[in-house]
C-alpha cells in the first residue's frame, strides 16, 4: 500500500466508506446504541461517497487504497472553514496519517481563501479531543447538543488559524 496523500478519486468510493463505517462503528462504540453502529448502511455511504467525489469535492485521503481522509469546505458561519470529518481506518491508527490528512485538509481549506477554521468533535471522543490539541487545536466557546442514533450528544468546538 502506498502511504501518499493524494485527492480522492472515484475508484476511491468503496475504500471511503468503509474507512467511514468502520470507524463509526469502532471509534463511537459506547457512545453511540451498538444497534445503530452495526446498522450503517456501508452501501448508502458507498453511494454518498461517490456523489463526493464526482461533483469534485476536493478530498484529501491516503493510502491506495484510501485508508483514511479528511472532508473540509464551508463553515455555517461566514468566512470560517470546517473539518467535516477526517477518519482513518482502525488498522492504521497512530502510523501518523491523521497529522497529514489534517495539514492536507488545511491546505485545502487555505486554498479555498481561509485564514480560519473550525471543527466540532464528540465531547466524549477523548481520542479525538487529544488529537485535535495535539495538532494546535484551541476549544472554542460554543457546544451543541445533537441527536445521532438515538443518543443524545454534546459536541464541542475546536478552533484555529490556518
Amino acid at each position: 500500500m502506498s502511504d501518499e496523500v493524494r485527492r480522492a478519486l472515484s475508484e476511491d468510493a468503496d475504500a471511503l466508506a468503509d474507512v467511514h463505517v468502520t470507524t463509526w462503528q469502532t471509534a463511537y462504540r459506547g457512545i453511540f446504541p451498538d444497534e445503530f453502529l452495526d446498522g450503517l448502511d456501508r452501501e448508502a455511504r458507498r453511494r454518498w461517497w461517490r456523489a463526493r467525489v464526482e461533483d469534485e469535492t476536493p478530498v484529501p485521503v491516503v493510502g491506495r487504497p484510501a485508508v483514511g481522509f479528511c472532508l473540509v469546505g464551508d463553515a455555517d458561519e461566514e468566512g470560517l472553514g470546517e473539518v467535516f470529518a477526517i477518519y482513518v481506518h482502525p488498522d492504521h491508527w497512530r502510523r501518523g496519517y491523521g497529522n497529514r490528512l489534517l495539514r492536507a485538509g488545511s491546505d485545502v481549506l487555505r486554498e479555498m481563501g481561509h485564514e480560519r477554521a473550525v471543527l466540532w468533535v464528540l465531547r466524549d471522543n477523548d481520542r479525538a479531543r487529544r488529537f485535535y490539541e495535539s495538532q494546535g487545536w484551541e476549544l472554542g466557546r460554543p457546544i451543541r447538543v445533537e441527536e445521532i442514533g438515538g443518543a443524545q450528544v454534546t459536541e464541542v468546538r475546536y478552533e484555529t488559524d490556518l
